[in-house]
């Protein structure tokens, strides 16, 4: 097999830059508020760190200034004149949410905790006065629902997609859309489809999106990835030696003493909440959260990796079934195309030539994995911060909110060989990737299938998922 980690052409810049206060200033400039502006430039210290919970500004920067730019085109990106696209099949991350119950929970926890201090302590302790007077406005009901803006990124993609494809998103062809059954998803679906506006033949309704769990939430129907990594504590071993570690101790005792607790009152659960509470701020209300003011770049950092580590081991390559878990998904993205290709070479019309599926970063990430992207020559531990300082593995730059990877199969005419007539290319965030196979951001569609022939052969999904008979530990299994 060609290198597994390499990665999309421009999907994952090395290690980013974080994006400078300019990047995000424009959307305010009208206001002229200097507050607002500051408060610009101290989110974007910490924004590139988030992981999961990441803006999709943070992978593609311009869209700050103009959210319907389709952004700097990359050399190599033009096709050749002589293809035409036959299907578009889009894999999409819901967009921006609410936190879910069990965060606000643990906010309401913390929160409550610095209101009940004394009000002399106050000026002793500025930042824990600042954050006991926060207005805690996140209620459970809430509950991980798509946020406005999770609506607008939604459509802002839908009419980016349109503009790069304008002959696939025309006047009365069909789209067929489909969603997890989770309320952010099927509102993210409509809102994907308000954005291309009424001229495609399917209703703006949630109630017209089709729901699909069997693809888009496959980890809920793998017995083997339930028994063996989602319920098996065991499984998350180096995420908990992460927490327990010298590098989240240091951000441990440093929030401890900014916000003059004892430091056995925190543990990396709460601190994390504190800083997924500065990343909810930023992405929903686009305003610098007091609580961001409790880490520092380093401290981000940090707790970048634990989310990170969480993801690598959960639902990337820490262990076999979290990918092969979705090879179903896969089968089917290679059922559509083969689908099209032959009703292409009947002279048939095709029959879908969109297909959208909206679904979570836990239906991206196992799939980006199963394909070999984003892989690093050593596996993400506990023990090895420092040297995966570098590391491809980054879920911010893979599967922020609104993320999305999208296949095109192209016919072209005019080919030298016959095999050329069929062409595909993988766009992740709106960016070209490179195929393992060639290193192009373009590949016939015959040798894309090829490379994968063997996941795609042995993909049995009731066998894959299937829990072993024999009563054996969880860790031999994995």
């Amino acid at each position: 097999r060609a290198k597994g980690g390499r990665e999309a052409a421009a999907a994952r810049p090395p290690a980013p830059p974080l994006p400078a206060a300019a990047a995000m200033a424009p959307r305010r400039a009208a206001a002229c508020l200097l507050p607002l502006l500051v408060a610009a430039a101290a989110s974007a210290g910490l924004g590139g760190y988030f992981g999961t919970k990441s803006r999709y500004e943070e992978v593609n920067p311009h869209l700050a200034e103009d959210p319907l730019s389709l952004g700097p085109v990359a050399a190599g990106a033009r096709l050749p004149a002589a293809c035409a696209p036959l299907q578009l099949r889009a894999l999409l991350r819901h967009g921006t949410r609410y936190p879910t119950a069990g965060q606000i929970r643990r906010l309401a926890e913390l929160h409550g905790r610095l209101r009940r201090r004394p009000a002399a302590a106050a000026a002793a302790c500025p930042a824990a006065a600042a954050l006991a007077a926060w207005q805690m406005w996140y209620e459970e009901s809430l509950d991980g629902r798509l946020a406005p803006q999770g609506r607008r990124d939604m459509e802002h993609l839908a009419r980016r997609l349109a503009a790069r494809f304008p002959a696939l998103f025309a006047a009365r062809r069909r789209l067929a859309l489909a969603s997890s059954s989770k309320h952010r998803c099927l509102q993210s679906g409509a809102a994907f489809r308000r954005g291309l506006g009424p001229s495609l033949s399917l209703g703006g309704d949630e109630s017209e999106i089709e729901v699909n769990d069997a693809l888009m939430r496959f980890f809920d129907h793998c017995d083997k990835f339930i028994a063996l990594v989602e319920e098996n504590d065991t499984a998350m071993h180096q995420v908990n030696a992460f927490k327990e570690g010298p590098e989240m101790r240091k951000v441990l005792e440093k929030v401890a003493s900014a916000l003059c607790l004892p430091v056995e009152e925190l543990n990396a659960d709460l601190v994390q909440v504190a800083f997924l509470t500065c990343s909810y701020e930023l992405a929903i209300k686009n305003v610098t959260s007091p609580w961001c003011s409790l880490f520092s770049e380093e401290d981000a950092k940090v707790l970048e990796y634990l989310n990170d580590l969480k993801q690598y081991w959960k639902r990337g390559y820490g262990y076999d079934i979290n990918s092969r878990s979705s090879c179903i998904l896969f089968q089917d993205i290679f059922q559509q195309l083969d689908k099209a290709v032959e009703e292409s070479k009947s002279s048939k019309p095709i029959s879908s030539p969109l297909i959208v599926q909206v679904g979570h970063a836990e239906t991206l990430q196992p799939l980006l994995a199963l394909m070999g992207f984003f892989k690093d020559d050593e596996p993400l531990r506990a023990n090895n911060y420092i040297r995966q300082a570098h590391r491809k593995f980054r879920t911010g730059q893979i599967v922020p909110y609104a993320a999305n990877l999208v296949f095109v199969l192209y016919h072209c005419d005019q080919v030298k060989i016959s095999k050329e007539e069929y062409q595909v290319q993988m766009l992740l965030n709106e960016k070209l990737m490179l195929f393992h196979h060639s290193n192009e951001t373009i590949s016939t569609y015959a040798d894309f299938k090829d490379y994968y022939k063997d996941i795609l052969q042995n993909c049995h999904f009731k066998e894959v998922c299937e829990l072993p008979k024999v009563n054996i530990t969880a860790i031999d299994e994995l």
